[in-house]
């Protein structure tokens, strides 16, 4: 057996991650507690160099590398997810910094375990075996468990990790135990390797490694919170800390995209008529639940949560459409990535606006937003348009361009179902706006005016402001999409 030396340059964004998590944890052990303010700061510049080394990769990439003995690949799709994780969880952590301090959360804890979240999602955007992604994946979803229960003193954030760890270990099992049946079949993990041996199986291998894609479907599904394996969403939500379900409704959710795209369409794709009609029931089930169920809901946050649900089935559509019509892909990427930027900004509102003692989050407390904060509220009223997908914004151009994708693989049917939901879906969206700036702020409210740290105030209108510009120029980055599916 020969061995080739790993190309560690190509991996040098996880390297350069995982050591500075490394000596972050070393300081924050060893200075004393007064010094552990610098932790955020440590925090930013070490996602920030991240980000640079992944910039530079993605500016001079020329063609995909895989390494590691085949467990490792860099191409187009693996750089953009990276660029799109690391941005989405360095804001992430700028709207963390008061919530967590007032709260008295652990800001030590929860950075490293951020980063420690960051990481896996980088190792999962550029696995290329079953096995890789899968600890990647773990290397995410561990952290993640620990984070909902980070404070102590709330008996729902407590409930939600619990309920979360259970649902999330069973989820992992059905999907190592998917694993272990391709594996039977085919006899290889690598995602290139499980696509050559399905071409040329026998009917008793191709009946096991169907079976093993429905425990693999199963785990992905759970990942993506879509139904039926959508039960932990609502509750995580609404009981994890309010910084901490805004990391969780972010950046993992382009992660989980990326690991589906991989498995489904580049490892499987001699099954593609098992797993797309699959999805067709997933995508209906979780537009038609998601929609529904979020105009029931009070709270926002499990409003929110619902939406997630019918989101991520819109995000599929891209997928189903993807083997008849191949922008289908870059749909799904260019759709949960702009749903990823805009879900982040609402629940950092919702961050921001929540004090101790007094959590924002039932939809009553948005009476009069407008009357309190003319800005806030305008920067709310863009994100929920753009949810909703009214023009001009982007969350429009996102909708569109997964109708059109099913329109060209002759899914018409599935285009005005989706259609459909969105009508529905808006009726939620619109309520929000319209408490906002229709109705008188609840009593003890009455004249008082919302004061927003300057720096926490630019970060979200940067964001939500994104939504709108996005929408209005989105060409770029629809193309930044497309080439990394070509």
């Amino acid at each position: 057996m020969n061995f080739t030396m790993p190309l560690f340059s190509v991996a040098m964004p996880e390297i350069i991650l995982l050591m500075l998590t490394g000596l972050i944890l070393v300081y924050d052990v060893c200075v004393p507690k007064r010094y552990r303010a610098f932790t955020y700061a440590l925090v930013q510049l070490s996602l920030l160099a991240t980000l640079w080394i992944v910039s530079v990769q993605y500016r001079d990439f020329s063609s995909a590398i895989v390494t590691f003995s085949g467990n490792y690949v860099l191409d187009k799709l693996a750089l953009l997810t990276k660029l799109f994780v690391l941005a989405i969880s360095m804001f992430a952590f700028v709207y963390a910094q008061d919530y967590i301090r007032e709260r008295q959360i652990d800001r030590s804890d929860y950075y490293i375990l951020g980063l420690l979240a960051v990481l896996g999602m980088l190792v999962m955007s550029s696995g290329y075996t079953l096995l890789t992604i899968y600890l990647g994946l773990e290397l995410l979803s561990m952290p993640l468990y620990a984070m909902v229960a980070m404070e102590k003193n709330s008996n729902a954030a407590v409930e939600a990790a619990m309920k979360y760890f259970v649902m999330g270990a069973m989820a992992s099992g059905l999907l190592l135990y998917g694993i272990s049946l391709m594996y039977g079949a085919t006899g290889v993990i690598g995602i290139h390797e499980i696509a050559q041996v399905l071409g040329h199986v026998t009917l008793t291998q191709n009946s096991l490694a169907v079976l093993g894609l429905v425990f693999i479907l199963a785990g992905l599904i759970f990942k993506l919170g879509a139904v039926p394996f959508h039960m932990w969403v609502p509750d995580v939500y609404q009981g994890a800390p309010t910084s901490v379900t805004l990391f969780i409704a972010s950046a993992p959710k382009i992660a989980a995209l990326t690991i589906t795209f991989r498995i489904l369409v580049e490892a499987l794709p001699g099954l593609t008529i098992q797993w797309d009609h699959v999805l067709v029931v997933v995508a209906v089930l979780s537009m038609f639940a998601g929609n529904l169920l979020a105009i029931a809901q009070t709270n926002i946050k499990r409003m929110l949560a619902y939406s997630s649900i019918a989101h991520m089935g819109y995000a599929l559509l891209g997928l189903i459409a993807g083997p008849y019509d191949p922008q289908g892909y870059s749909a799904a990427m260019f759709y949960i990535s702009t749903y990823v930027l805009v879900a982040a900004a609402a629940f950092a509102i919702i961050a921001i606006l929540s004090k101790k003692g007094t959590e924002f989050e039932e939809l009553e407390d948005y009476q009069g937003l407008n009357a309190r904060n003319p800005w806030l509220a305008f920067m709310m009223l863009l994100l929920m348009f753009s949810m909703a997908g009214v023009p001009p914004t982007v969350g429009f151009f996102a909708k569109l361009g997964l109708l059109e994708a099913l329109v060209r693989a002759h899914y018409v049917w599935l285009a005005a179902l989706a259609l459909l939901f969105a009508i529905v879906g808006a009726y939620y969206y619109l309520r929000v706006i319209k408490l906002m700036y229709f109705e008188e702020p609840k009593d003890e409210w009455v004249g008082t005016h919302i004061d927003i740290r300057w720096g926490l105030l630019t970060a979200v209108s940067v964001n939500s402001v994104a939504a709108l510009m996005l929408g209005l120029f989105p060409s770029g980055f629809i193309d930044m999409c497309r080439v990394s599916f070509g």
